[in-house]
């Protein structure tokens, strides 16, 4: 309970310095050819600090977005406006366009910090600087952020609508959660984490690299979950812990590497942000069976970790999400907020110290997503007598695809501006690579090919929320009030 109290009640940036206190000079972090150890982390964080609240003139409060592949620089830039009284906002690296301009816009961001190759994709009137100065910073002493109740970061996420929102972290709130983090995932000081998420990922970020680093594990960053070099990690003793989405844990199974490497080493695998399929979990479980699978459910407004399923409970129920942890109360409710008895699907809510305070400047969002004291997550599920969740449906229309969010109405009105298109809507799939593959369902305006519908959406959309395909219709299937039943596509579609 001595560490988990030091988490609780700490700052995102503080729970470093108590680190470096503890352990100076263990390994905190490794990107490519640096290596960071835990008092030259803290300081570089200090340094970063001072040069963005003094000569970059940044002052309390104010937003600096991150817009940036993952690196040791993009964790310095996090922690380093956490100290400085800041409010970071994590940018999806793949994003153009409005999406982008939305987010810089929506959160009013003083400041971008870019990589030099992303730096182009900004949109005029915003500073851009390049990432990589806050780790050349001059040496400074900064103190670390007191309050915990300040506003650290802005996660965006989307939802139905086809704008992300922008869920308004606090340090307490994030602190929540790398407490439940670390007891519910097991993770200890001990362990070699590997974290090849992109970083500006909440899962990433803030159930496995922070969480980490307040336990003082010895941390390794990729830019990205390579295959061969995963393995060539947990082969030489780099490596014994990963998390992964199941769309890169279905790549690692499938690489011809997989059945001939030694992966003996590894001993935790977590996997999360979208549905694991139960055949793949098996097979995985074949071949590494002393490996301990932990399935991670949640979403960013709440840190995002809300329910956990531990190694010794899949036997029986690997479609399971898991029990809440420790600083979540969750239950299943019916359109009226009424809790449903147990076996029956309805909405999960929420109630806990991890949750944001709501949405930056959406205060009808954030009404229609808190109510009565509980938070309506959007998902439907089911919970069981022993209080394990499984998740069954969306209640919003969200595709996950691999592990992305992915708004349907936003593609569908990029659809709507190709004159072949007549109507259109998007579904999620059940695809081997992608888990949920967006696809379009289009009722035909005279002659137009899938190619030429795709090639369409593509100039128009990042990568990850492109159609992979396209089905054509005489119809869409409506209700009596006239709103197509995405459901009864799915259904069509799916066998």
């Amino acid at each position: 309970m001595t560490k988990q109290r030091q988490i609780r009640h700490n700052t995102v940036d503080g729970l470093v310095r108590d680190t470096a206190a503890r352990v100076p000079d263990r390994t905190a972090v490794r990107h490519r050819d640096r290596s960071w150890t835990y008092a030259a982390l803290d300081a570089a964080v200090s340094a970063a600090a001072a040069l963005l609240r003094g000569p970059w003139g940044l002052a309390p409060g104010d937003r600096v977005a991150t817009f940036a592949h993952n690196s040791d620089a993009y964790l310095i830039a996090c922690l380093a406006c956490a100290r400085a009284g800041l409010v970071h906002v994590p940018v999806n690296q793949n994003l153009t366009g409005e999406d982008l301009g939305h987010i810089l816009e929506n959160s009013g961001s003083a400041l971008v910090l870019a990589d030099p190759e992303l730096a182009g994709k900004v949109p005029a009137g915003y500073p851009v600087r390049p990432l990589q100065e806050v780790t050349a910073a001059p040496p400074a002493t900064y103190g670390p952020s007191t309050d915990p109740t300040a506003l650290v970061q802005l996660l965006y996420t989307s939802g139905t609508t086809a704008l992300p929102r922008g869920a308004m972290m606090t340090h307490e709130a994030l602190c929540h959660e790398y407490e439940s983090a670390v007891e519910a995932l097991d993770l200890a000081e001990e362990d070699r984490p590997v974290h090849s998420l992109p970083l500006y990922h909440s899962a990433q970020m803030h159930v496995f690299l922070l969480p980490y680093l307040a336990v003082g594990a010895e941390n390794t960053i990729l830019d990205a979950p390579v295959a061969e070099q995963v393995f060539d990690l947990v082969e030489k003793g780099g490596a014994d812990s990963l998390f992964a989405p199941p769309t890169v844990w279905i790549g690692l199974s499938n690489h011809p590497e997989f059945a001939v490497r030694d992966l003996g080493a590894l001993r935790k695998a977590y996997y999360g942000a979208s549905i694991m399929p139960v055949p793949v979990l098996e097979r995985l479980r074949d071949r590494l069976p002393d490996l301990a699978f932990y399935n991670c459910f949640g979403q960013s407004e709440i840190g995002p970790l809300a329910t956990v399923l531990g190694p010794d409970e899949h036997e029986g129920r690997m479609e399971s999400c898991g029990r809440p942890v420790r600083h979540v109360e969750a239950k299943v409710v019916d359109e009226d907020g009424t809790e449903v008895p147990d076996g029956t699907p309805g909405e999960v809510v929420y109630r806990s110290r991890q949750l944001c305070l709501g949405y930056w400047n959406d205060p009808e969002a954030t009404t229609a997503a808190f109510r009565d004291g509980w938070f309506r997550s959007g998902d439907l599920a089911v919970r069981d007598a022993e209080g394990y969740y499984t998740v069954v449906d969306r209640v919003k229309d969200v595709i996950n695809s691999g592990g992305v969010l992915v708004a349907s109405r936003q593609v569908e009105d990029v659809l709507y501006t190709h004159e072949g298109v007549a109507e259109a809507a998007v579904i999620g799939l059940p695809d081997d690579r992608w888990i949920e593959a967006v696809t379009a369902v289009v009722v035909p305006r005279g002659t137009v090919t899938e190619e030429e519908v795709l090639a369409h959406a593509r100039d128009r959309l990042a990568h990850f929320k492109a159609p992979k395909r396209v089905l054509f219709v005489d119809s869409l299937p409506r209700n009596a009030s006239g709103k197509i039943l995405k459901r009864e596509l799915r259904t069509r579609f799916t066998g």
